[in-house]
C-alpha cells in the first residue's frame, strides 16, 4: 500500500491489504478500496465510494459462476464521484469520468476519456469503447458491446433476456445488444436482446428497436423502422 502519493484523505477511510495508489490521488471521506486495487495517478475519488468490491452471487442468476476475479484498475487522470461502486475485475481507462451513484460491475472495461453519467448501471462483463457518453440513469445490460465515440442518452434501457426471466432455456441465449463506432441512442428508447446498433446509425428518443439497426440509418418509432440516411453533416467522420 502506498499511502504515500496521496495528496489527501477523508476520515472513516478503509484501504484493503497490496492496494497500489499512483502519485496525487485525493480520497474523500467514507471511501472503502478493497485489497490489491490498482489506481492510476491524479485519482479523485469521492465521499462514501466503494472500489474492488465483491460480486453478489445468486444461485437463480444467469451469470452466477465462482470465478475468482481480479482487482479493480483504476487508469491515470479518472474522477471518481460520490456513492460510487465499481466491482472487482473492472478496468476503468484513462481520464475517465464516473459520476455520483453509478455502479460498474464486474469484468467491465471502460475506455479512456469516456463519461459514465449519474445513477448509470454498467451489468457484468461489458465492453465500453472510448470517448463515449453514457448518461444519467442508462442501463447497460450485462454482455454487451459499445464502440468508440457512441453516445447513450438518459434513461435508455437495454436488455439481454428474450425470455424474461422463465424457463431453463433462457440461459442458453443470453445476449446483450452491440452499438459501434459512432451509434446513437435518443432518450429513454428501449434496446431488445442481441440487437445491433450499426455504425453511425441512430435510434431517435423513445423508441423500442426490435431489429438490428443498420449503419448510417435512422430509426424511429414503436417498433422502430427506417426514416433514411443519417445526415452527412452528423456522421462521425466529419466530427473528429
Amino acid at each position: 500500500m502506498s499511502e504515500l502519493n496521496l495528496s489527501a484523505k477523508g476520515s472513516n477511510v478503509f484501504i484493503g491489504k497490496d492496494v497500489i495508489f499512483g502519485k496525487n490521488c485525493i480520497i474523500g471521506h467514507n471511501v472503502v478500496i478493497h485489497d490489491g486495487t490498482v489506481i492510476g495517478e491524479n485519482v479523485r475519488i469521492d465521499d462514501n465510494t466503494v472500489i474492488g468490491k465483491k460480486k453478489l452471487k445468486s444461485p437463480n442468476s444467469a451469470m452466477a459462476t465462482d470465478e475468482v476475479l481480479p482487482p479493480a484498475k483504476i487508469g491515470n487522470g479518472v474522477l471518481i464521484g460520490a456513492g460510487v461502486v465499481i466491482y472487482a475485475g473492472a478496468e476503468i481507462g484513462d481520464k475517465v469520468l464516473v459520476a455520483d451513484q453509478a455502479a460498474v460491475q464486474f469484468g467491465v472495461k471502460v475506455g479512456e476519456m469516456t463519461i459514465i453519467g449519474r445513477g448509470v448501471l454498467i451489468e457484468s462483463k461489458c465492453t465500453i469503447g472510448k470517448k463515449c457518453k453514457i448518461e444519467s440513469n442508462a442501463y447497460i445490460t450485462a454482455l454487451s458491446e459499445i464502440g468508440n465515440y457512441c453516445f447513450i442518452a438518459p434513461c435508455v434501457a437495454t436488455s439481454n433476456d428474450n425470455f424474461a426471466g422463465r424457463s431453463k432455456e433462457r440461459f442458453k441465449h443470453f445476449r446483450g445488444i452491440t452499438v459501434k463506432d459512432g451509434g446513437r441512442i435518443g432518450v429513454n428508447a428501449t434496446i431488445l436482446p442481441g440487437i445491433t446498433i450499426g455504425e453511425d446509425a441512430m435510434v431517435a428518443a423513445g423508441s423500442v428497436v426490435t431489429k438490428d439497426v443498420p449503419a448510417g440509418r435512422v430509426f424511429a418509432g414503436v417498433p422502430a423502422k427506417d426514416f433514411g440516411a443519417v445526415p452527412a453533416d452528423q456522421l462521425l467522420k466529419n466530427n473528429l
